[in-house]
């Protein structure tokens, strides 16, 4: 889910849930953000117990505070819907199509080869070698795949773990919206304060079947150093950001570093849409003056490979965040699926002999305008992302005697 800690605008979510652009100050200061106070409480919870006493009425089995705020994610909502009534499910981001054959045979290899034990807890030597490989080039350095990369549970992981290793109790992390709703989550799981910075819309209105750039999204940088204080540990950026689908430039994210150096802030980057940039360049912030020491980057196999259900992320970065990551790492799940991680270190191997990448940006950007086309036939004005694989449409100009009446879930049937 993708979010704004601030008020609700109309909008169409396509894929992933958002709460659209905020119309509240620029930096806000909350432990919750609205958001996930507006989620509806988790289900109760089942226990079993050994007496005849049902263990979910005695006093002492509640949910631990840092648990009980959150509340669900929409995803608990609307896929059950979805499923429910035979509908597209254009909220949840995972493709509806097979990941190359390339990788499922090396996956399916290292399954026959045996390759089913625990393997090295900061990540699996053929990937972090060939994420070393390919990646030096683009990192403008030699990265060390014992020390500077480190695997993970999907990049979600990798996100918690940097958090967790890096942020204390007490100090603040910067948030731009719209954010994915990890982010905060982590950071309150920290003992930490998110403090939220919005991207700003453009100002003019855009007519019915009018088109966007999610480029024309813009960061006040005055508000962005506002909200810094003291207090402040990390900025986390998100490039290009799932929603709207803004891709950085590199002028942006240079006046970013800057303020991350002046500052002496860490950087998180969340880089897992980084091989779905159209038109354009990607810049990775960690190759711009002075912010290698600053930042770990995040990246995940199941956007650039297709392969969502295999949750094989990392994240590069100097030698002492990556131990912290690690530390964290062997904690919270020791190890991941070897085989997976094998097959990951395989794709990237012949990722530019097949032509991987190129293939893969030509492919989204072909769906791209086939839907931003189609939204704008049926009267919409979307936003034209310049990365990622998700599309927004601004409906706040359509008459609402085209929208139905919220229904609650339990009176929505089948039929």
């Amino acid at each position: 889910m993708w979010a704004s800690s601030s008020c609700r605008r109309t909008a169409l979510p396509l894929l992933r849930s958002y709460q659209p652009f905020p119309t509240a100050p620029a930096a806000t200061i909350s432990p919750f953000p609205s958001s996930f106070l507006h989620a509806p409480p988790p289900p109760a919870l089942t226990a079993c117990s050994y007496t005849t006493t049902s263990a979910t009425s005695h006093p002492r089995f509640t949910l631990a505070e840092r648990a009980g705020g959150f509340g669900q994610t929409v995803f608990a909502e609307f896929t059950p819907l979805a499923v429910a009534n035979n509908a597209v499910n254009l909220g949840q981001g995972f493709p509806d199509f097979p990941a190359p054959a390339f990788v499922l045979d090396a996956a399916q290899q290292a399954i026959k080869d045996g390759l089913n034990q625990y393997t090295r807890l900061q990540g699996h030597l053929r990937l972090t070698k060939a994420l070393s490989q390919f990646y030096s080039p683009l990192f403008g350095r030699d990265l060390d795949p014992l020390t500077e990369v480190t695997t993970t549970v999907g990049a979600t992981e990798g996100l918690y773990n940097t958090i967790m290793s890096l942020v204390n109790p007490g100090e603040e992390v910067v948030i731009i919206e719209p954010f994915y709703d990890t982010y905060p989550a982590n950071v309150i799981l920290a003992g930490a304060t998110p403090v939220y910075v919005p991207l700003r819309p453009p100002q003019k209105t855009a007519a019915v079947g009018a088109e966007l750039s999610a480029g024309d999204w813009k960061l006040d940088l005055d508000e962005l150093e506002g909200a810094i204080t003291p207090k402040t540990k990390m900025l986390i950026v998100n490039n290009p950001m799932n929603v709207p689908g803004k891709s950085w430039t590199k002028e942006e994210l240079l006046q970013i570093a800057r303020i991350a150096t002046r500052h002496n802030l860490i950087v998180l980057s969340d880089e897992v849409y980084e091989w779905m940039v159209y038109g354009k360049e990607h810049t990775r912030i960690a190759t711009l003056p002075g912010m290698w020491d600053r930042t770990i980057t995040v990246g995940s196999s199941g956007k650039s490979f297709s392969v969502t259900g295999w949750k094989v992320g990392w994240a590069i970065a100097p030698r002492l965040f990556c131990s912290g990551i690690a530390t964290l790492h062997q904690f919270v799940s020791f190890s991941h699926a070897t085989p997976f991680q094998e097959a990951v270190g395989v794709a990237f191997e012949q990722a530019e002999k097949q032509n991987y990448f190129p293939d893969l940006r030509s492919m989204y950007d072909a769906k791209r305008k086939k839907l931003v086309g189609a939204l704008q036939a049926c009267g919409l004005s979307p936003i034209n992302p310049q990365g990622s694989y998700f599309v927004v449409a601004d409906t706040s100009l359509i008459a609402d005697k085209h929208f139905v009446k919220e229904v609650p879930p339990a009176e929505i049937s089948a039929d």
